[in-house]
């Protein structure tokens, strides 16, 4: 439906910390499909997008905070595949480098208090509720039709892993995986490590998306503090594990999430010989918004 030039290779990861036990540890690239439709988010925006082509629906309306990566992939999405964009904004006016490339890309940006952002159907009821092209798109792109874009994550791997880790905000990417696993009939176990604090709730989350979650383990203890929340351990750590493996990650997602391997294995967590493969989820230009803590 949408042409789309596809790349995330897997790649062997080498970091001193990660070598102990005799683990193999991979990677897998999602952060190079695209430098703003990346990640995860190009998996759960697709058949979103051809949800709205196939209904009609040119005007592409989402949510997201000032650093949201799902803004920015959704903004550019739009402008790559002929959409409109506009994308409610949660919280007060700011102006910072990820909305400005939101504006490059076309997208209407909407700011709205916190309060009123906690009802997204209510948003958007007021403001597009008549206009029959505009399309709804929840925060972070989660909805039943975005499992069905991360799920084929699993199709992708030519190689059985007994482990596989990603980040986790919502539980929408780690639904989906949970569902490619169950397709295929592979008993590999799924690990979230919740970005923010409190994260024992995504385990229902998971549940309300795709229906159970018996093979998923959601890691709670590496927020560092909250959503884009940070503290000099972890930044450290960035700093490491950038210099010495040419992967980029940032503290907000993906840092924490090599984090909680690199913990765990220290601890050892797993048995030896391990087959671990780490979901790279992108979203790289949220580094920016930490630039000056390094």
């Amino acid at each position: 439906m949408f042409p789309f030039n596809f790349f995330s290779p897997i790649e062997r990861l080498r970091y001193e910390p990660f070598y102990k036990k005799n683990y193999t540890v991979d990677i897998k690239r999602d952060d190079l499909i695209h430098p703003f439709i990346s990640g995860n988010k190009w998996r759960k925006l697709k058949y979103l997008l051809q949800d709205a082509h196939k209904n009609g629906r040119n005007h592409l309306v989402t949510f997201g905070g000032a650093w949201s990566n799902h803004l920015l992939a959704t903004a550019a999405a739009a402008a790559s595949f002929g959409f409109k964009s506009t994308g409610f904004v949660r919280g007060e006016p700011v102006d910072n480098a990820n909305l400005k490339l939101c504006q490059l890309f076309g997208m209407q940006l909407i700011f709205v208090e916190r309060e009123a952002y906690r009802n997204k159907q209510h948003v958007f009821d007021h403001y597009f509720g008549q206009d029959k092209y505009a399309y709804f798109i929840n925060e972070g792109g989660a909805s039943s039709l975005a499992l069905l874009g991360c799920a084929e994550i699993i199709d992708e791997l030519r190689t059985d892993y007994d482990h596989i880790f990603c980040a986790c905000g919502t539980g929408t990417t780690l639904a989906g995986l949970s569902m490619g696993l169950k397709q295929r009939n592979q008993q590999t176990k799924l690990h979230g490590v919740s970005v923010l604090a409190g994260g024992d709730f995504l385990l229902e989350d998971i549940k309300k998306l795709y229906g159970e979650a018996d093979n998923i383990t959601i890691h709670t203890s590496y927020h560092f503090g909250g959503y884009a929340k940070t503290k000099p351990p972890l930044m450290d750590f960035t700093k490491s594990f950038v210099s010495s493996t040419g992967v980029l990650i940032e503290p907000v997602y993906t840092a924490k999430t090599f984090y909680a391997l690199m913990d765990l294995i220290e601890n050892n967590y797993f048995q030896e010989g391990a087959r671990i493969l780490v979901l790279h989820t992108g979203g790289l230009i949220g580094i920016l918004g930490k630039i000056d803590e390094f």
